[in-house]
């Protein structure tokens, strides 16, 4: 899959002219950049991309046309990745669990932050990486809630452990800082005053003055029509509570974003392979494709329908079942699909929001996943 070299106005005038039977990821610059920005002129410190959420080059290469100069890597290939298209980032090794030889790989491609949440994994750093201007972050867990799902049932130390491990850090030479991740899609921004107050007493506890506090990613994108995220209120927020929590020993801050920054500069387009009876819509996209987050944190609502001739569909609501093209059973979408009365086979349906975890979780099971990219002025139909 890779990127059309026409830029169309917007999806419907490629939808009309093209007809594609495959669904399409249309994909706006614009808008990617002015969510970079949006995080560049609002949060009070540096901001970093989280790789994972959607690695591809074209995302990368605007990112870094916006002005974002930090990464937040997984693995070794999105280090080798950040390493190609943007070379003099900071790159964050926020893993926190690495094999001996992922550890080493980091070191030779200049890597200088990492996230630890375990003595274990701490004793390997301090055994492979030179503590000399290297960062490590311990990364620590509340029972706060606001978000789609909870990072901590997999990463993050306890209180108490993070106390422990920062002490461990300070000692061993590394340039000690605290992280924390409030969970994906958080909509609550007192989640995050929870945890800058409680690193705060970490740092405390442990005797210990922290460079950077990185305040993690689930910034969330806009998924509802109803549910309008507030980002700016969530900067303030943390700009104010840092204070009050650090005083005269506040650190730097970073943050994460990922889905926040690429979800809402790509739109998808899926195509309607049948209406069943009048109640089951067939759709030639599902969660083995590009919709797989949706039974993990449920239907994005800002859908339109238009017809093969790229007219909007406007009949009453109706809630229907939708399934994808796979012979699965489990290839259905969450719940019933508010979708015109009017739907018809060869329709399109538009799902706005889609930039995040849909073209790198794409499988071709069934032998169906095939998604094509289409760069588009605006994302407006």
């Amino acid at each position: 899959m890779g990127l059309s070299k026409t830029i169309w106005t917007n999806p419907t005038e490629f939808l009309r002219n093209q007809q594609p039977e495959n669904p399409v990821l249309f994909f706006s610059p614009s808008a990617l950049q002015a969510a970079a920005r949006r995080f560049i002129d609002g949060f009070p410190g540096m901001v970093t991309y989280a790789v994972k959420s959607n690695p591809g080059e074209e995302v990368i290469e605007n990112l870094a046309a916006a002005g974002v100069r930090g990464y937040d890597c997984a693995s070794g290939f999105e280090i080798d990745l950040i390493r190609r298209l943007a070379p003099d980032a900071a790159i964050h090794y926020n893993n926190p669990v690495r094999a001996r030889a992922e550890i080493l790989h980091a070191v030779a491609k200049g890597v200088k932050s990492y996230s630890i949440d375990s003595a274990s994994e701490l004793q390997k750093l301090i055994e492979l990486v030179p503590a000399a201007d290297t960062e490590i972050t311990v990364r620590f867990k509340l029972p706060v809630s606001g978000a789609a799902y909870n990072f901590g049932a997999k990463f993050g130390a306890t209180v108490e452990l993070a106390v422990e491990l920062l002490k461990t850090v300070a000692k061993a030479g590394f340039i000690p800082s605290i992280a924390f991740h409030p969970g994906t899609q958080c909509t609550d921004p007192a989640a995050w005053e929870t945890y800058i107050r409680a690193a705060a007493d970490i740092a405390n506890q442990a005797g210990v003055t922290i460079a950077r506090l990185n305040v993690g990613g689930g910034f969330p994108s806009h998924r509802l029509n109803a549910v309008s995220p507030q980002i700016e209120a969530t900067f303030q927020l943390i700009d104010r509570v840092t204070t009050e929590a650090f005083g005269a020993d506040r650190p730097l801050l970073i943050c994460e974003p990922g889905r926040a920054l690429c979800g809402d500069a790509f739109t998808l387009a899926a195509r309607v392979k049948a209406v069943r009876d009048d109640t089951h819509v067939f759709l030639n996209d599902g969660v083995y494709g590009s919709l797989t987050e949706l039974p993990l944190i449920g239907v994005i609502d800002r859908m339109e329908v238009l017809s093969s001739e790229g007219d909007r569909r406007i009949g009453p609501l109706q809630g229907r079942i939708v399934f994808g093209p796979t012979c699965d059973s489990v290839d259905r979408l969450p719940g019933d699909v508010m979708l015109p009365a009017d739907i018809s086979e060869g329709d399109f349906v538009i799902v706005q929001g889609m930039g995040a975890y849909s073209v790198v979780t794409n499988s071709r099971f069934n032998g169906f996943g095939e998604l094509q990219m289409a760069t588009v002025l605006s994302l407006r139909v």
